[in-house]
């Protein structure tokens, strides 16, 4: 891509996500001016009312009001005749979910990582559990419910009939585990469903995994090494994810090397599952006797200091600065 062409970088948005994307956004922004790109900031939860100065996009405390309302008046700021792509730097809901995914291509805009589908049925936990299955891509037993459709007395049966405890309660749509319960026993699942709520109005219930927590990007359909996580935890939560020094990450992960073959497969056999295109990231539970279950694909995975997907990529000796360029000549094919 002509290294004098415009790009356009979104982040913020109005997910709980919020501050996880002003983080990727400030990373990306500075490897675009690296790379000589001519960047145009945008903050669509700001809609009309965006900061004068660069720096304000990136402060814990916000500009203006943000509002989910204002996406349509941000997006129309913006011609496709005045940017070559707009790089997504948004987490979470209508930033990674197909929202403003679909809102770029009203515009003519071309935009980083997956299209609007595969943004949607990846967000959406339940739709690609069922497609997981349909391509015999490994998960854990799992099931789901909407608002009222079951008493907490019922979900606890369902628990203890499919899989036992512990158990993950977490919503169906929302990205680095908000709202994500574990829960130990029956005493935790009413709290659980309570606060997985307050993010979606249905819930997946899975059964709960003990191992390793392992992690592989796919760029292009070509997966890099395989990745352990290590949280301080046991869980790989928000504060271990955006908190430095809460994770130890090993990559290449020191496992087999047949397993990390068969987690490179799946990484990617998942994400052709869901038709995700571009760059993704795949999360994986590995069980103490080497069996593996895919928990989820991200299509726009974190690209902070702390990030995954950059760690995985410097392993095979591409610097952060590559994979931005990467990404965005991949969107623009």
């Amino acid at each position: 891509m002509d290294k004098k062409s415009k790009v356009l970088l979104l982040l913020g948005g109005t997910s709980p996500e919020r501050e996880v994307s002003k983080s990727t956004g400030k990373s990306v922004y500075q490897a675009l001016l690296n790379l000589g790109y001519e960047v145009i900031v945008l903050d669509p939860g700001y809609g009309i009312n965006q900061p004068f100065e660069v720096e304000d996009y990136f402060k814990e405390d916000d500009y203006s009001e943000i509002l989910n309302e204002n996406y349509l008046d941000a997006v129309n700021l913006i011609s496709a005749d005045q940017i070559s792509v707009a790089f997504l730097a948004l987490h979470g809901k209508y930033g990674e979910d197909g929202t403003i995914q679909s809102l770029l291509e009203l515009k003519g805009i071309k935009y980083t990582g997956s299209k609007v589908l595969s943004s949607a049925i990846a967000m959406d936990k339940i739709m690609s559990k069922i497609l997981f299955e349909d391509n015999k891509v490994p998960s854990p037993k799992w099931f789901h419910f909407q608002i009222g459709e079951h008493t907490t007395e019922e979900v606890d049966s369902k628990i203890e009939n499919q899989f036992g405890y512990p158990a993950v309660v977490k919503p169906n749509d929302q990205g680095s585990t908000v709202g994500l319960t574990i829960c130990k026993t029956s005493d935790q699942l009413d709290e659980a469903i309570h606060n997985a709520f307050e993010y979606s109005d249905r819930i997946l219930v899975e059964e709960y995994i003990p191992g390793r927590e392992l992690t592989v990007a796919v760029i292009d359909e070509t997966a890099l090494p395989v990745l352990e996580i290590r949280p301080k935890h046991g869980i790989y939560d928000y504060e271990c994810k955006y908190t430095s020094g809460m994770s130890e990450y090993i990559v290449p992960a020191e496992i087999p090397a047949d397993v990390s073959k068969e987690l490179q497969e799946i990484a990617v056999q998942a994400c052709k599952s869901l038709r995700c295109e571009v760059y993704s990231r795949v999360d994986f539970r590995l069980s103490p006797d080497n069996k593996v279950y895919t928990l989820e694909v991200n299509t726009l995975p974190g690209m902070t200091s702390l990030s995954l997907v950059p760690k995985m990529a410097k392993a095979v000796g591409i610097t952060f600065e590559q994979l931005v360029e990467k990404i965005i000549n991949l969107s623009l094919k």
